[in-house]
């Protein structure tokens, strides 16, 4: 009779470390920015007037983290509704052909440098978040296409033959054989599209759509290193962090497969 083990004595010194060390290195790099960067600003400053200082909080920082995240989510979960579908479709018997029309309009927003596709659209829809939303959903459509298509083209026939000699129809196939499959190189490509928004996400705020963009391009003409280190280092972290936790359901989604 095999012995049940229970879930702590499972547990390795490498899974602690897996678990806890981005994590705990991300929280010291906030702290970091918190004592060297936004507790020395003085009240009344052109920077306390932007970021915050420690008598009036730093409520701004919040707010552009939160304005940060808001693009980002948004961005990539309208990328997905539209990308896995597109990526689905282009492997389907009959809409192959329209595989180079499907990438081919995905691939313009990799294409076009993100600045570009910022100021074209800001032309026909106008400043502010939605504009922001519509660029960051055209720039992660590739990647999230091009691996649905990728990990689905890539489940040997054997395993589908094998399937319709079982008598599943094209729709078992798809969504009990297909798509389980590919899932791994699915979410590798919403992980990729999703860290590429947090940096790109940034440029945002040269069209009014906020978030910590905002220290970077009011930093940079007025020569405030504070500012733009503050905006760049927490942009950073956020697209470390949301890797990390993307990384994380992956290898659950996953390991709940096998």
């Amino acid at each position: 009779m095999e012995e049940k083990t229970s879930f702590w004595s499972r547990i390795t010194f490498s899974d602690i470390v897996d678990w806890t060390l981005i994590p705990i290195l991300m929280i010291g790099v906030v702290i970091s920015v918190y004592i060297w960067l936004l507790l020395p600003i003085e009240p009344g400053s052109m920077e306390a007037n932007i970021i915050g200082d420690p008598v009036s909080g730093f409520s701004n920082v919040w707010a552009s983290v939160l304005q940060h995240l808001k693009l980002i989510g948004i961005s990539s979960v309208l990328a997905i509704l539209a990308a896995v579908p597109a990526g689905i479709l282009i492997t389907r018997e009959g809409f192959r052909d329209f595989a180079d029309i499907i990438l081919g309009v995905a691939n313009f927003g990799q294409s076009v440098p993100s600045i570009a596709i910022l100021a074209l659209f800001m032309g026909i829809m106008g400043i502010g978040a939605p504009t922001a939303i519509f660029a960051l959903w055209l720039y992660a459509l590739l990647p999230i296409v091009r691996n649905t298509a990728t990990g689905i083209d890539e489940v040997s026939a054997d395993v589908i033959e094998a399937a319709r000699g079982m008598g599943l129809t094209n729709r078992q196939i798809l969504f009990d054989i297909e798509l389980p499959l590919s899932f791994p190189v699915m979410f590798a490509g919403i992980r990729t599209a999703s860290v590429i928004n947090v940096g790109t996400a940034a440029l945002g705020a040269f069209i009014g759509a906020g978030g910590l963009g905002n220290f970077i391009i009011t930093g940079i003409p007025l020569s405030r290193e504070r500012m733009i280190l503050i905006g760049a280092i927490l942009t950073a972290v956020m697209a470390v962090m949301v890797d990390w936790i993307l990384g994380k359901i992956e290898d659950r989604l996953v390991f709940r497969r096998e």
